[in-house]
């Protein structure tokens, strides 16, 4: 008789594949931070695990460890895989009562700045500081703002730097932009053609791109407002804290942080540093 408490072949081996897995995938982000200096070991790791098996899937690589010879060898590998890794999904004036309500609660404090300097951190691929600066422009306060798009993926960054997105997404920007309190028509801020928009480049002028990663780069300039949406729900507790450690040194007394709106401040060792302006919406103002 087989006692009840004994594994079979085939779970063993099921779980024997699971904590390879787990082996493998903490051997590629560290073979990725020693070689390329990218620090994914921080990320959260269920997240982290379904877009490296995804990736390996797509190089045709039977395993990760394959996978990691792969982009150890080849840097044009290594960034392809850092558009899975990165996840490079946005889009103009997403969540806008978010919009809205910077329109009504932050705006008003920015305007008592002589200058302004904001910062999108994870800014992906344009959509959000594209939305920010159009906000900015409407409130007349762009032509003294500075805005920082920070992030580490190098296409993504050229891709926002060129401001050209699809058309086919311009119909539900355009809704999002009337609900966030849009002043006249986003129509007025590009130019169509060929299957996809220009945004005005006289927008682009008071942006700043730059490569800086959360996991491992330092604060750069003391700012009145941050912006990092859904880019710290990929990171565990640990790098969540470094992130917002970061925000709370660049932002000046008194100035701005609005966060996703799944992620929170509630549980970091930074909450009693901010409270809350509009909690719903996830803003929050330094103490």
């Amino acid at each position: 008789m087989i006692s009840s408490s004994a594994e079979s072949p085939a779970s063993a081996a099921g779980a024997a594949t699971a904590g390879n897995v787990e082996i493998e995938l903490r051997l590629l982000v560290d073979a990725i931070y020693l070689r390329y200096s990218h620090d994914f070991r921080d990320y959260s790791i269920a997240s982290l695990r379904r877009r490296v098996l995804h990736a390996a899937t797509q190089f045709e690589c039977a395993t990760i460890s394959d996978l990691q010879a792969r982009v150890l060898h080849d840097p044009d590998a290594f960034h392809r895989l850092l558009q899975y890794l990165t996840v490079p999904v946005s889009e103009m004036f997403r969540d806008p009562s978010y919009y809205l309500a910077l329109r009504q609660h932050v705006v008003p404090v920015l305007r008592t700045y002589p200058s302004i300097k904001v910062w999108i951190a994870g800014c992906s691929t344009g959509e959000e500081v594209y939305s920010l600066a159009i906000l900015l422009r409407e409130e007349g306060l762009l032509d003294r703002a500075i805005l920082y798009a920070t992030d580490i993926n190098p296409h993504s960054l050229e891709k926002a730097r060129q401001g050209i997105f699809a058309l086919d997404h311009l119909r539900g920007y355009t809704a999002n932009y009337q609900q966030a309190g849009g002043l006249r028509s986003l129509s007025d801020y590009y130019t169509a053609a060929y299957g996809g928009v220009l945004f005005d480049r006289t927008l682009r002028d008071h942006i700043t791109f730059a490569d800086h990663s959360l996991a491992t780069d330092s604060v750069f300039s003391e700012t009145h407002l941050v912006s990092c949406r859904n880019v710290l729900i990929y990171f565990n507790k640990r790098l969540q804290d470094r992130a917002l450690g970061l925000f709370r040194e660049s932002l000046c007394r008194r100035g701005f942080l609005g966060l996703g709106s799944k992620e929170s401040l509630d549980f970091s060792a930074h909450a009693p540093g901010f409270e809350p302006v509009v909690r719903q919406e996830r803003i929050f103002r330094k103490r």
